[in-house]
Parts: C-alpha cells; sequence; structure tokens
C-alpha cells in the first residue's frame, strides 16, 4: 500500500452516501463527506467541477462525483497535514494566491456588469453607425527591384500591353505571377502608405507612374472603387464587449486606487529583489 493510501485511510473521513439525497433536496450546503470533522459540501464539488477540462466534464455523473470526493478529500487529509506548520515562504504564498483570487473576483464582477445590449447598441453607433464609410479598391500591382524596370513595365503597358499579361511575365510578389498582379480588394490601412496614396489618386481603368516602397518598385492599376461596408453589429459584437469590459476595468482600479489609503516607502534598495533568503528568516 502507497504512503498516500496509507495516509488518507488513518484519517477519519466519513462519505454522506449511506442514505443517498433527493435531488431536489441537495443545496449547496449538503455535505458530502466529511474529514477529520471538517465538511465537505455540494458547494465544494460544484466549484471544483467548474474548473475542470471539458472531457472531464463529459464523464458520468457517478464517476466524476465519486472522483471530485476523492479528490477533495485527499486534498483536505493533506492540507491537515500542513495546518500550522508553514513556513514564512509558504505562508507568504498562501496570502498572494488569496490576494490575486480576489483581485480576480473583483475585475471579473466588474466586467460582468459592462456589457449590456444597451452598452453594446451605444458603443456600436458610436464607432460604426455615425461614421461616413471609407473606400475599399480592387487593384493589380507589378513589382520589381529597381527603378529601371519599373519604367520599362510603365512603357510595355502604354504601348497596349495587357496588364495582367506583363504581370505574369514582369512581377516578382510571387503571389502575383500567376493571377496578372490581382490584389483583390482592400481598404484603409491594410497597405504601406505610399502603395495606398498612389492607389488612391488614381481612378478605375489607371496605371500609376512606378512607386516605391520597401519592397521595391510598383506600377498600379486601378480596377474597382466601391464605398466600405460597414459591419453589422453581430460581427464586430465581441470586439465592442472586450473594449467595454476593458473600459470598465480601467475606470474601476482607478476609482479604487484613487478612493483608497496608499503609503509607499521610499529609500528600499530596489536589489534586494535578489535576496531570495529573506523568506527563509
Amino acid at each position: 500500500m502507497s504512503k498516500m493510501a496509507k495516509f488518507c485511510m488513518s484519517a477519519a473521513v466519513t462519505l454522506a452516501l449511506a442514505l443517498p439525497a433527493a435531488a431536489a433536496d441537495v443545496t449547496a450546503e449538503t455535505v458530502v463527506a466529511t474529514v477529520n470533522g471538517k465538511n465537505i459540501t455540494m458547494g465544494d464539488l460544484l466549484v471544483v467541477k467548474e474548473g475542470l477540462p471539458a472531457q472531464y466534464q463529459q464523464l458520468p455523473d457517478d464517476v466524476l462525483m465519486n472522483g471530485l470526493i476523492e479528490q477533495l478529500v485527499q486534498q483536505t487529509v493533506l492540507a491537515d497535514s500542513v495546518e500550522g506548520k508553514l513556513t514564512k515562504r509558504e505562508e507568504i504564498g498562501l496570502g498572494a494566491t488569496e490576494r490575486a483570487f480576489l483581485a480576480g473576483t473583483a475585475l471579473e464582477r466588474v466586467a460582468a456588469t459592462a456589457v449590456t445590449e444597451e452598452a453594446v447598441k451605444a458603443a456600436y453607433d458610436e464607432q460604426y453607425a455615425k461614421v461616413e464609410p471609407g473606400k475599399e479598391y480592387h487593384a493589380r500591382h507589378i513589382l520589381v527591384p529597381t527603378e529601371d524596370e519599373a519604367k520599362a513595365v510603365e512603357k510595355a503597358i502604354a504601348d497596349g500591353g495587357d496588364f495582367a499579361t506583363v504581370a505574369n511575365e514582369k512581377t516578382q510578389d510571387p503571389s502575383g505571377k500567376t493571377n496578372g498582379g490581382d490584389l483583390g480588394w482592400f481598404g484603409a490601412g491594410m497597405m504601406v502608405p505610399e502603395f495606398e496614396e498612389a492607389v488612391s489618386a488614381l481612378q478605375p481603368g489607371q496605371v500609376s507612374q512606378p512607386i516605391q516602397t520597401q519592397f521595391g518598385w510598383h506600377v498600379i492599376k486601378l480596377e474597382e472603387v466601391r464605398d466600405a461596408a460597414v459591419p453589422a453589429l453581430d460581427e464586430v459584437r465581441p470586439q465592442i464587449e472586450t473594449q467595454l469590459q476593458q473600459a470598465a476595468v480601467q475606470a474601476e482600479l482607478a476609482k479604487a486606487t484613487e478612493s483608497a489609503k496608499i503609503e509607499r516607502t521610499e529609500g528600499i534598495d530596489p536589489s534586494v529583489l535578489r535576496n531570495q533568503t529573506l523568506l527563509n528568516e
């Protein structure tokens, strides 16, 4: 028998399984086991269950419940074995874990209340519904390494060459060698500034003079222009909800910090952070 098994068997463990309670009679306070006089409740099981990976959540109820009870029984036995015997490092670590949990809980509560349908709709209207849509462009380009090569490409097209055909022959853009340099549709911010500026100055059907970007020299043909579609609310709902939560959390942090009495000790040498032996005192 393992040391763990012997240790657990030596503890005073009582399982509340003799007279199963009807599901309707069970509450979070219902005791499922007692270890050395300490109760393990149905609420304890439910909290632990919430944190389990999805594959464990799919286990049969009886298997899952027995496993959770066994886990909490063993944890309680082990916790009892060190109660009142923690080192300074361990006591500080326990306090840090509790502090982090409570801080996380506070922020979760704030984030949960920040997202309402009214707040989401108002944020959407501010960011999208009342904003004039920008432009989207459908263009082709031919990318070459030097200005002289770009001028030769420009002349070939001016002399009647088909842009797509010249692109397939000359472009150094791997993605454009088989589709005539077609870039598809793109909007503001999707291309480097020099390229975007050149495209926006063209009319559909026009070909640009050679322009230089960090990628080389381009000759561009604008095919079409259209108004950019405003995204529907449901398309951007996740981003808006995240924005609302982040704003609410930042506001709560600022409010809580401002109202708290905070005193910072000055003059401590930061190099003390390297002295881990302080935890052994």
